[in-house]
């Protein structure tokens, strides 16, 4: 059974908490764990292992001393190493004075420089691995377009088709289409195709070639609605075809890109067909800054609905390094279009509303969740990266910050002053204090 089914059943705002403290845990233990084990294997003693903060529900000793708690805050989580005053690090005075060298070599404080790196900075590599091993997962599971295009599973249109399940693309209207891999030719190809409402494909059915009609590739048809989106607040689902826009026909997912586009913003009327039936939805698209090729942002209006073929094309699985290199890619693209992003809000280029606080994010997992597990779990992957790159920032009480104080000592050949380090907690306190009440704002106002 898919647990997600449950969230319409017993309520979504219970289970968007859910499973949105369900990521958030899986995320925070995996960091937690990177300090925790890379610490222990640098000689560093792991004093506590917690999951949240706060009263403690539920603890235990491990064969090596370290207590392992779950708190009654599910919202992070810490290890604390011998010689820490508190959670965030700090040095408890009273605890290492009058260690001898050996005791004090297991401390964060004593260790050497290059144990201290590695333990800090694994709590962010250990989330990009965890977005490599789920991101590596998931492409296994569903696999990679088959070469040449064959249609899998048809999807259900309000049309009559003369597709099969099977069925090999030879030719769309005279022209062979390229290689699915080849992104850029195959949507060129796409996009030069005749927008009429049937098209004729050639196929290999049975060994033979032959000829049939069938609808434009490209219907008005919902294969996922995006999270916290038009189309979500509107109530549209996944396999809706939606066949006019203000009473004006269509029977292209391009012609609905362009009325969308083309609102700028005004309220739009949707005629869906549903299961056999037809369903009226009024929806207001929104104001969004995507990422362009060149780096840019541009702004488009979008009501929140992916489109697909007329068909799932059917899969095969792909070698493992072809699949693991993909979820390279993948890690890698978040990083680089969050980066972009945030850049562009500093700059002024992009709305601050591009941002998502907690109760975003907390939506946006159950959305997720509410579409699928495989979904949920690429979610997670999506906001394990997140997470990891975060806390790579430059800001003391993130672990980027203190990577910068061990440049700053392997500089130097000294630690900054307790007072500097003291000012700059601070300073990096309220910068993040300042970043969640921006985020929470834009949850609440845009």
């Amino acid at each position: 059974m898919d647990l997600t089914s449950l969230i319409p059943q017993f309520g979504g705002l219970i289970w968007t908490l859910v499973f949105f403290v369900v990521a958030l845990s899986i995320i925070v233990a995996i960091h937690e764990y990177g300090h925790y084990i890379v610490g222990k294997k640098s000689g560093i003693y792991p004093e506590v292992f917690s999951l949240g903060f706060g009263p403690v529900l539920w603890s235990r000793y491990d064969d090596f001393g370290t207590k392992w708690q779950i708190a009654a805050i599910p919202f992070g989580g810490f290890v604390k190493f011998r010689g820490d005053a508190n959670a965030s690090g700090g040095i408890d005075g009273d605890a290492i004075h009058g260690m001898d060298d050996a005791t004090m070599r297991s401390t964060m404080h004593g260790a050497p420089l290059w144990a201290r790196t590695a333990t800090v900075a694994a709590g962010p590599v250990f989330n990009f691995i965890l977005s490599i091993v789920l991101f590596t997962g998931i492409i296994l599971a569903r696999g990679i377009v088959s070469e040449p295009l064959t249609v899998g599973e048809l999807r259900i249109l309000p049309v009559t088709q003369e597709l099969q399940s099977g069925d090999v693309i030879l030719e769309i209207e005279g022209g062979a289409p390229p290689s699915f891999e080849d992104g850029a030719a195959y949507e060129a190809f796409m996009q030069n195709l005749p927008q009429k409402k049937l098209l004729d494909y050639t196929v290999l059915r049975d060994g033979s070639e032959t000829t049939v009609s069938g609808p434009y590739v490209y219907p008005p048809i919902v294969t996922q609605v995006a999270p916290r989106s038009a189309a979500r607040d509107a109530g549209l689902q996944q396999g809706d075809v939606i066949t006019a826009i203000n009473g004006e026909a269509i029977f292209a997912f391009d012609q609905l890109k362009e009325k969308v586009e083309g609102s700028e913003g005004a309220t739009l009327a949707l005629t869906l067909w549903r299961d056999g039936e037809t369903v009226s939805a009024d929806l207001t698209p929104k104001r969004v800054d995507e990422p362009q090729p060149d780096n840019t942002f541009k702004t488009f209006y979008r009501i929140g609905v992916i489109g697909g073929i007329l068909f799932e094309p059917a899969t095969e699985t792909p070698g493992f390094g072809e699949a693991f290199f993909a979820g390279v890619n993948q890690v890698w693209r978040i990083m680089t279009g969050s980066l972009s992003g945030m850049w562009h809000m500093i700059t002024g280029a992009i709305s601050t509303c591009n941002l998502s606080g907690p109760i975003g994010i907390a939506e946006t997992s159950g959305d997720m969740a509410s579409q699928g597990t495989t979904n949920f779990i690429w979610f997670v992957a999506v906001l394990s990266t997140a997470v990891g790159l975060i806390n790579l920032f430059p800001i003391p009480v993130l672990d980027g910050g203190h990577l910068c104080f061990y440049a700053y000592e392997a500089v130097t050949g000294k630690q900054p002053s307790e007072r500097a380090l003291d000012l700059l907690m601070k300073i990096g306190l309220i910068v993040v204090l300042s970043v969640m009440i921006l985020g929470v704002s834009s949850d609440l106002f845009c």
